[in-house]
């Protein structure tokens, strides 16, 4: 299982040793579990002891092609090496990714955003090169220039985060645009949960009129799920390329079929910098039900439902950022939001800040996600309207989660206006 890792990966050696463990002892599954898993943290430590790269590299650093690094939304970012191989095993992952989704051979793909040095989707448009096919990138525009962009060329599938997905929307109605009538078709989206809540997709679909497939992946980890055609919402688990687990996040101990808890990816093929047992953060559940295209390769229920780091508590809830997203996407007349959770009282609280659309009525939208909150969580958080274009936009992954100690001003859902306060949080967002 492990013979691509060689004895030159220190990182990994060391690993073994401790485990008195040796490469040709770990021939399948159950031999992998008596590893320990690997944390994003002990990677940064040994890049921190031993820069730029850290040990994790298999071969000496002349072989290596390639560098993408993490984003950083929670400090340091995480940099990560691949060999001209090991680069094209991403590509790999991405052709199965294209057939999973059903992209032609006569497709358009755009990619609206200004590739940085995180991984994103540079496989996915190494691949979709590879394969020939008519890769139209947006970097250094405006979101406008890239709607016209895109138009003129007549795109037929657009890749990037649900958040821009919306975006693009929203300035498309703010030009007059009908992307409905466009020659879009497709939609793949990554980088934060949204492609599989239900809310979000059926808002992006409606606005753009086509299909919308969730698809996950990680800067040190690769691109290794994705939707398939059949069945809308959920990834399939690319199990050619990877080993995944799901554990208990406090336990490690695996959990059954169908009950949250957080993914472990170990990646077979980038054996340049490769990882065993990746504890990834995030929060999955493998459907136990077969999905109706037939693949026998498992599947993650309802995508990534979030993050393990992201949980806040408020009044008995234990809640996620992408369960208040699902929330407040349910009043199509909120353009944009941010919520500030304060620890800081005797009961934490929810403070959300709603931006409507331009004909909304303020008042009635803050009634409306009152209400929704209200129903679904048992407790009532404090809404607030903000001005339109108040609220940032984001190209790339979204931070509308904040830790803050003060609330903003605006119309609240009692309908007083409070006092400004000040407005520096700490992102909860931390992928």
């Amino acid at each position: 299982m492990l013979a691509g890792i060689l004895p030159g990966n220190a990182f990994y050696a060391e690993r073994l040793a401790r485990a008195h463990l040796k490469l040709s002892d770990v021939q399948t599954l159950a031999d992998l579990g008596r590893l320990p898993c690997t944390t994003k943290q002990e990677l940064l430590a040994d890049q921190a002891e031993n820069p730029p790269y850290g040990r994790v590299l298999s071969y000496p650093v002349e072989r290596y092609s390639r560098m993408h690094q993490t984003s950083g939304t929670a400090g340091q970012p995480l940099r990560w090496l691949d060999t001209p191989e090991s680069w094209s095993w991403c590509l790999d992952c991405w052709k199965r990714i294209y057939e999973m989704v059903g992209i032609r051979s006569d497709d358009r793909l755009f990619f609206p955003f200004s590739f940085g040095p995180f991984l994103g989707f540079w496989s996915a448009f190494e691949e979709a090169g590879r394969r020939g096919l008519f890769i139209l990138p947006g970097g250094g525009m405006s979101s406008a220039a890239r709607l016209r962009h895109m138009l003129d060329h007549g795109v037929t599938v657009v890749l990037c985060t649900p958040t821009y997905a919306l975006r693009l929307a929203e300035v498309a109605a703010e030009e007059g645009i009908d992307l409905a009538s466009s020659a879009v078709r497709a939609l793949i989206v990554a980088g934060e949960p949204g492609g599989s809540i239900p809310a979000i997709r059926d808002r992006i679909e409606a606005r753009w009129g086509a299909r919308v497939f969730d698809h996950s992946g990680m800067t040190e980890a690769g691109p290794l799920m994705a939707e398939c055609a059949e069945q809308r919402g959920g990834m399939h688990i690319l199990e050619s390329e990877c080993i995944a687990e799901v554990i208990d996040p406090v336990t490690g101990s695996t959990v059954a079929d169908g009950e949250v808890g957080e993914l472990v990816l170990t990646n077979l093929g980038r054996w340049g910098s490769p990882l065993l047992r990746y504890r990834t953060g995030d929060l999955a559940r493998i459907d136990p039900e077969p999905c109706p295209c037939g693949r026998t390769e498992r599947r993650l229920k309802d995508g990534i439902l979030g993050r393990t780091d992201d949980m806040i508590h408020v009044r008995g809830n234990n809640l996620y950022p992408s369960a208040i997203e699902a929330l407040i996407r349910q009043v199509p007349e909120v353009a944009e939001y941010r919520v500030e959770f304060d620890p800081s009282g005797p009961l934490p609280s929810l403070n959300v800040e709603v931006e409507p659309t331009p004909a909304a009525v303020a008042a009635s939208v803050v009634d409306r996600v009152d209400r929704v909150i209200r129903d679904a969580l048992l407790f009532r958080a404090r809404v607030v309207a903000v001005a339109p274009g108040a609220l940032p936009r984001f190209e790339m992954k979204a931070r509308r989660v904040v830790v803050t100690t003060k609330v903003s001003a605006g119309l609240s859902a009692e309908g007083s206006a409070d006092a400004s306060a000040d407005t520096s949080a700490d992102p909860l967002v931390r992928k």
